[in-house]
């Protein structure tokens, strides 16, 4: 193993004095963030706020928009032809539906989640007609974890094992992000179809960053839109389950500031779960690539996940992966190419 202590650089993994001059041309390589990124002090953590996100504001803020997007009609309310004030059911009628008194519902919506039981988040639940993945951050934000005081940043470390595993994967593009979707490792083939991030600083190696702030993934990502929209519902999941997060804090605070498009995306509260599909992606030597993806989440770390990419077999796109295999370092170089011109 090769250790490098400019935190903008890799680190190659495994590699002996012998071969770690010829890990980018030859065989597969990990890559794993540095310095700050590889405790995962950087992604996300630049210019952090002692204060994490407010859990009464954001639990209000939620109910709110749930309540917003109901229609008296979807529920089977009678008078839905009637003028309405407001946009979706009353506070009234969603307490009505979930079977608790008004007062009491009204207080929850206002944010104060103290004491509240599982069977009353439940009705609520039913009564909002949240999916499965909404009724967890559901729970999340009425029922939050204490601390006596704020935890220092956990650092976010991957096991060598799993280092070793994505040695293996040579044909595929495959890589682990953690918290705050910060990426953590990634194979040759990632850096092959997604671009170097090898060469970029640590703050930097986060998926929301890169996202919303690097003009670039415009053009990689075939479908931006709902690349984007992925992201910000697995942020919004992260703060359910972390709300005095700092550094998560900090990166949403940034990223509000400079994107209006997270603006508004942060605004509608929506929490999904994405674990398989298929991205379709641009590549400056093969051009567009269909790849279809798995998430596995590590059980020893549920903050961390392993996301793989594959080709239909036949394809045209597994063929395009075959040639980025096969030209190594170039395809690399390619990627890393096309970020420093835009």
């Amino acid at each position: 193993m090769s250790d490098q202590s400019d935190a903008g650089n890799a680190v190659n993994h495994p590699a002996s004095a012998a071969s770690a001059q010829g890990a980018t041309a030859q065989g597969p390589t990990v890559q794993a963030a540095t310095g700050q990124a590889a405790t995962g002090q950087g992604a996300s953590g630049q210019g952090a706020s002692e204060q994490g996100l407010d859990s009464r504001v954001e639990l209000s803020e939620y109910l709110r928009s749930r309540r917003a997007r109901l229609k008296p009609e979807d529920v089977g309310l009678s008078g839905a032809g009637r003028r309405r004030r407001v946009p979706g059911l009353r506070r009234e009628e969603l307490a009505q539906l979930a079977g608790v008194s008004v007062a009491y519902y009204t207080r929850l919506e206002q944010g104060n989640g103290r004491g509240v039981s599982a069977e009353v988040l439940d009705a609520v639940a039913r009564a909002l007609r949240l999916t499965d993945t909404e009724h967890a951050h559901l729970v999340h934000l009425a029922r939050p974890k204490r601390h006596a005081r704020k935890p220092a940043a956990r650092q976010q470390k991957v096991r060598v094992a799993l280092r070793q595993l994505l040695d293996t994967l040579d044909g595929v593009p495959a890589y682990i992000v953690g918290r705050r979707s910060d990426i953590l490792v990634w194979n040759r083939m990632a850096a092959a179809v997604f671009g170097d991030w090898g060469r970029l600083p640590p703050q930097e190696r986060n998926w929301a960053r890169l996202v919303f702030l690097e003009s670039d993934s415009r053009e990689l990502f075939v479908e931006w839109e709902t690349k984007a929209a992925d992201i910000v519902s697995h942020l919004r999941m992260d703060a359910g389950r972390h709300p005095e997060d700092p550094q998560l804090s900090a990166l949403v605070g940034e990223l509000s500031v400079k994107s209006e498009e997270f603006r508004q995306l942060w605004a509608t509260h929506d929490v999904k779960e994405k674990g398989h599909g298929v991205k379709r992606l641009r590549n400056p030597l093969v051009g567009e690539l269909a790849l279809s993806f798995e998430t596995f989440t590590l059980p020893d770390d549920p903050e961390q996940s392993l996301i793989v990419y594959h080709a239909e077999p036949g394809s045209a796109s597994q063929e395009s992966l075959r040639l980025l295999a096969s030209w190594g370092a170039d395809a690399t170089r390619a990627g890393a190419g096309r970020r420093a011109e835009n």
